[in-house]
């Protein structure tokens, strides 16, 4: 009995142990992310609003949970990918893709991913179950750099199922080696970083950039509340919004932000808000 005890203290510590590095993870991107595009935001806003709102406390909420919660989420899904991938996908393609350079199979897992990141981005707006939790990444009326982590987790786990699962059916990244996690890590990791940029409220133009590379403008053009809405999916890019149809950006800014979706003012209301019955619509009457 004693010896169960010790052990299920040594556990305990170990998880509290690694719940305090998460969290001290966490509160070190912030820092690092208020560091860069606070000042260009003040200096370099489209809208230039003060930089603490109502709505701020709300947006670190969700960045905490964001931080935590959708990684735990994915771990079974994945794991049961890499399963599938590994029984039913022909062993051939593993051992091709295998013996490619690191190089390869890294650029390769970034177009795989990025095209599925578009794809599960864009069934979040057009399939209206996804698009309950996916509403909640577009209530705010303004657009800066916090936004990117502003997103219910079912949506998060979502569309990054989208894009993770292809690489591990390919065999481009797996749990089960070192250098398949690394690929995947990486991919991660600069998706999320990269988010953070394009939603930034930076008025810059970056010329023929803006035709590889999603920017700034391209993606604020995505969260506009006018018409035409519904464009700029791609993560990283844009390539896929021209061959689907989706691309638009224009030499100015949106004028508003926001969605005509109803959802609860505060974090808890509009976690539990995607959960609830959809309202019944109301029925036809007839002209008198």
């Amino acid at each position: 009995m004693a010896m169960l005890d010790s052990l299920i203290a040594t556990l305990r510590e170990h998880q509290l142990l690694g719940t305090a590095l998460s969290l001290l993870h966490a509160f070190v991107w912030l820092f690092l992310l208020a560091v860069i595009f606070v000042p260009l935001e003040q200096l370099f806003g489209a809208k230039r609003e003060q930089l603490f709102r109502l709505s701020t406390l709300s947006d670190l909420g969700f960045y905490f949970i964001s931080d935590f919660v959708p990684s735990f989420l994915l771990v079974f899904p994945l794991s049961l990918a890499a399963y599938i991938s590994y029984h039913c996908v022909p062993w051939r393609i593993h051992a091709d893709i295998a013996s490619w350079p690191l190089w390869l199979r890294g650029l390769s897992a970034f177009i795989v991913g990025d095209f599925g990141f578009y794809w599960g981005h864009r069934w979040a707006h057009q399939i209206p179950l996804l698009w309950r939790f996916h509403a909640v990444h577009h209530r705010p009326k303004h657009v800066y750099f916090l936004i990117s982590a502003r997103a219910h987790p079912i949506d998060s786990v979502f569309i990054r199922l989208c894009g993770l699962v292809p690489i591990y059916m390919l065999g481009l990244g797996a749990p089960q080696s070192v250098q398949g996690t690394m690929i995947a890590t990486l991919l991660m990791l600069l998706i999320t970083v990269w988010g953070f940029f394009i939603h930034a409220d930076i008025r810059w133009r970056f010329g023929p950039l803006e035709w590889l590379l999603a920017t700034p403008p391209f993606h604020h053009w995505h969260h506009t509340l006018a018409e035409p809405r519904d464009r700029n999916f791609a993560s990283m890019l844009p390539c896929w919004d021209w061959l689907f149809g989706t691309h638009y950006l224009p030499r100015h800014w949106p004028s508003s932000y926001g969605t005509d979706t109803v959802l609860p003012d505060s974090l808890a209301g509009q976690l539990i808000h995607p959960f609830r019955p959809a309202p019944a619509a109301a029925p036809a009457t007839a002209d008198r």
